[in-house]
C-alpha cells in the first residue's frame, strides 16, 4: 500500500478478468483490467480528488480518465424508456475502452463493429456472434472471411462491387443495404461517403439475387449531432420503400437499422427526447409493432460522451505582457497578462476529437488545484476547490507536442494556475481515447473505470467481470 491510501479504505480495487474465450479452436488469452468501487457514498470528484493526491505522493503527473460506468447505465436507461422498440448495437469504435465493452454486454446491448480488429474483441469478451453487427460497407476481404469463419452473419453493404466480395467470402452472410439519406441538419455528415442511392436500389437487390445472396434489411445513418428530428423520419420512409422493393424481389425483409447520430449532451442535451418522439411515430406508421420487423440502431456518442471525465496536469507556464493602448499599470494581476499553459495532454492524444469531430468542437477545462504542505517528514496534499469570484485571464492552452497546432484552446478565460495544478474536462467519453496517436512518444492517459457499490451489486457485476 502506498503512502496515503489507508486514509481512503472507501475505494476497493478490484482486479477483473474475463473468461478465456474459445473460438474455431484457438483460446483467447485473459486479459487482467481493474475497476474501482465507491463506497460509503463517494462519489467521482471524491475519486478524482484521490487520484490527484496519490500522483502527488508517487511524484507522477501523468493524465488520467476516470470512466463512471454509472453514467452508461443511466444513459441505457434513458434510452430504453424513449425508445423500447428499438435496441441498441453499441458503436465500438466510440470508445472501446474493455470494462465499457463489458458493461454494455452486461446491459445486453449488440455491438457495431468495422473492422476484423473490433469483431476479434468483442468476441474475446465473450460477445455471442449474434449480438455483432459488421456495419462497415468498405470491408477488406480478409476481414469478411475471418466474419465468416467466426459465426458474424450480419453485414452491412451499399455497392454491387461489396456484393461480389461477400459472394466469395461470405456467400450465406444476412445482408444489410445501407441508404443514403438526408444529413443535411447533421453537424458530421456520412452520406458523402456511404450509403447507396434510392435511385440504385433496385438493381442491387437484383444483383443480390443473381449471387444467390440473403438481403434481410435496410440501414441508414442521418449523420452525427443531428439537430433536426425530422431526418429521422424521412430516413424511415425512404427504408420502407425499400423493404417493399426487397419483399417484391423475394426477399423475406426483417431488419431495419437507424444508425446513430443521437446525442445528449451540449447544445444536443434536450434533443433526445424529442427525437424519439419522432422516430416512434415514425416506427409506427411505417414498421408497426405486428409486422414482425426488428428494430436496432448504432448509437456511440450518446452512451460514451458523458462518461469520461480528463484529468490533465499543467506541466510549464508562460505569462505573456500586452500593450493594452500603451497602458500598464505595473499591477501584476492586471487584466493586460495573458497566461500560456502547457498541458500533458493534447491534440494528439484524448483531445484529438475536437480537431475532427465536428460535434465535439469544444472543450471547457476547470482548474482543480492541489495545495502541498510539509508536516515533519510527511507531504500532505489536499486540493483546493476555485472560488468564483476570482480574477479570468485571457488564457492559451497547450498540448504537450512540439507542433504548434496542438492548441487545445484560445482565448479561454480562467483564473490563474501555476505548474502542477491540474484541469479537468468533462464529457470526453466519445471519440477520444478509440482516437489517440504517439506523437512525441507522450504516454496515454491511463483509464479507471468507476462504478458505485450500488450499481455493482444491483447489476451482479462480480458475477459477470469474473472478480479474480
Amino acid at each position: 500500500m502506498t503512502q496515503g491510501q489507508g486514509t481512503v479504505s472507501w475505494m476497493r480495487e478490484i482486479q477483473l478478468a474475463p473468461p478465456p474465450v474459445t473460438t474455431n479452436g484457438s483460446v483467447v488469452s485473459p486479459e487482467k483490467y481493474h475497476i474501482d468501487i465507491l463506497d460509503n457514498g463517494r462519489t467521482i470528484s471524491d475519486f478524482i480528488d484521490y487520484k490527484i493526491k496519490e500522483r502527488g505522493l508517487l511524484d507522477n503527473e501523468e493524465p488520467f480518465h476516470v470512466a463512471n460506468l454509472d453514467s452508461i447505465l443511466k444513459r441505457h436507461h434513458r434510452w430504453i424508456t424513449n425508445l423500447p422498440r428499438v435496441k441498441p448495437f453499441y458503436a465500438v469504435k466510440c470508445n472501446n475502452t474493455a470494462a465499457v465493452l463489458r458493461m454494455m454486454n452486461v446491459l445486453d446491448t449488440g455491438f457495431d463493429c468495422a473492422s476484423k480488429g473490433e469483431i476479434q474483441m468483442m468476441l474475446s469478451l465473450g460477445v455471442t456472434p449474434e449480438k455483432i453487427i459488421y456495419a462497415h460497407t468498405a470491408k477488406p476481404m480478409s476481414h469478411i472471411r475471418y466474419a465468416c469463419a467466426h459465426g458474424v452473419d450480419k453485414l452491412t453493404f451499399d455497392n454491387e462491387d461489396e456484393l461480389l466480395k461477400i459472394s466469395l467470402c461470405h456467400p450465406k452472410a444476412k445482408l444489410v443495404l445501407r441508404i443514403a439519406v438526408d444529413d443535411s441538419k447533421s453537424l458530421v455528415r456520412l452520406n458523402s461517403k456511404f450509403g447507396a442511392s434510392l435511385e440504385s436500389v433496385g438493381k442491387l437487390l437484383e444483383r443480390a439475387g443473381e449471387l444467390d445472396l440473403e438481403v434481410i434489411g435496410v440501414s441508414f445513418h442521418v449523420g452525427s449531432g443531428c439537430t433536426d428530428g425530422g431526418a429521422f423520419r424521412q430516413a424511415i420512409a425512404d427504408a420502407r420503400r425499400v423493404f417493399d422493393m426487397g419483399n417484391l424481389q423475394g426477399f423475406q425483409m426483417r431488419l431495419l437499422d437507424i444508425g446513430g447520430g443521437f446525442s445528449g449532451a451540449g447544445d444536443l442535451k434536450g434533443k433526445f427526447e424529442e427525437f424519439s418522439e419522432v422516430i416512434n411515430g415514425a416506427l409506427d406508421e411505417f414498421f408497426p409493432s405486428d409486422s414482425g420487423v426488428k428494430i436496432i440502431a448504432e448509437p456511440g456518442r450518446f452512451y460514451m460522451e458523458s462518461v469520461f471525465t480528463l484529468a490533465m496536469n499543467i506541466i510549464a507556464k508562460r505569462v505573456v505582457l500586452e500593450d493594452m493602448d500603451g497602458h500598464d499599470d505595473g499591477e501584476e494581476d492586471s487584466p493586460d497578462r495573458m497566461m500560456m499553459y502547457y498541458l500533458n495532454d493534447g491534440m494528439y492524444g484524448s483531445i484529438s476529437c475536437v480537431t475532427y469531430d465536428t460535434a465535439h468542437n469544444s472543450v471547457e477545462p476547470y482548474p482543480h488545484r492541489v495545495n502541498t504542505t510539509c508536516c515533519g517528514f510527511y507531504l500532505s496534499l489536499f486540493v483546493q476547490a476555485v472560488e468564483s469570484s476570482e480574477r479570468r485571464y485571457r488564457s492559451v492552452l497547450f498540448g504537450p507536442t512540439c507542433n504548434s497546432n496542438d492548441k487545445i484552446t484560445e482565448d479561454y478565460w480562467m483564473p490563474e494556475c501555476h505548474v502542477g495544478d491540474w484541469l479537468l474536462i468533462d464529457n470526453m467519453g466519445a471519440y477520444s481515447v478509440s482516437v489517440f496517436t504517439d506523437f512525441n512518444g507522450f504516454e496515454r492517459a491511463h483509464i479507471y473505470p468507476v462504478v458505485t457499490a450500488e450499481t455493482w451489486h444491483a447489476l451482479n457485476l462480480s458475477h459477470f467481470y469474473n472478480i479474480c
